[in-house]
C-alpha cells in the first residue's frame, strides 16, 4: 500500500515521477531475490504509461536509487503501469473503483475471512463497501493490507483483434 512505502524512497521516486507527469501507486521491495518493483501512473487519467516512459523512469529512479545507496547490495529495478489488474493502494484509487469487481486482502481477519472479492459500491470517509456475494461488507482503508481491480472482460475488447484478422485469409 502507497502508506507503507518509507518516505526515504518515496522522497527519491516522487520527484523524477512527476518530471515525467506521473505519480507513485506503489513500491514492493522483495528479498529473494532483491527487487525493487515501482508501480506509476500517469497524473492525468486520459493517457497511459508507455514502455518508453517506464524505461527512461527506470534509469533515472536507478541512478537516484544508487546516488544515495538506499538499497543495501545489489537489485532488479521494475517499473510498470498498474496493468489490467490495476493496484488499490491509495484513497483515490478506491474512489475511482467504485463499481468494479475487486479483490480485498485485509490485515487481519473480518468477519472471519482476510479475502474479500466482490463489487465495490463505495468508498467513503475511509470505508470501502464491497458486495460479496450479495451482503455488504465494510472493510476500513487502514487494515487492507492489498488490493486490486478485477478487469472485466467485454466483446469490446475484442472487436479490433476481430476486424484485423476478418480481413485475413488462412
Amino acid at each position: 500500500m502507497y502508506g507503507d512505502i518509507p518516505e526515504e524512497l518515496r522522497s527519491l521516486i516522487e520527484p523524477v515521477l512527476e518530471d515525467h507527469g506521473c505519480e507513485l501507486v506503489d513500491t514492493i521491495v522483495l528479498n529473494r531475490p532483491k527487487v525493487v518493483r515501482i508501480i506509476i501512473d500517469r497524473a492525468s487519467e486520459d493517457v497511459g504509461v508507455g514502455i518508453d516512459v517506464c524505461a527512461e523512469i527506470s534509469r533515472e529512479v536507478g541512478t537516484q536509487l544508487d546516488a544515495a545507496e538506499a538499497i543495501d547490495g545489489s537489485y532488479r529495478l521494475e517499473v510498470s503501469s498498474p496493468g489490467l489488474h490495476r493496484v488499490l493502494s491509495r484513497e483515490k484509487d478506491f474512489q475511482a473503483a467504485c463499481g468494479h469487481n475487486v479483490n480485498v486482502t485485509t490485515k487481519r481477519l473480518l468477519d472471519g475471512r482476510r479475502r474479500f472479492h466482490g463489487r465495490l459500491l463505495e468508498f467513503d470517509d475511509g470505508l470501502a463497501r464491497v458486495d460479496v456475494d450479495g451482503f455488504s461488507v465494510n472493510i476500513p482503508f487502514g487494515e487492507i493490507e492489498k488490493a486490486n481491480l478485477v478487469y472485466e472482460f467485454a466483446a469490446s475488447d475484442f472487436d479490433n483483434r476481430m476486424a484485423k484478422s476478418a480481413g485475413k485469409r488462412p
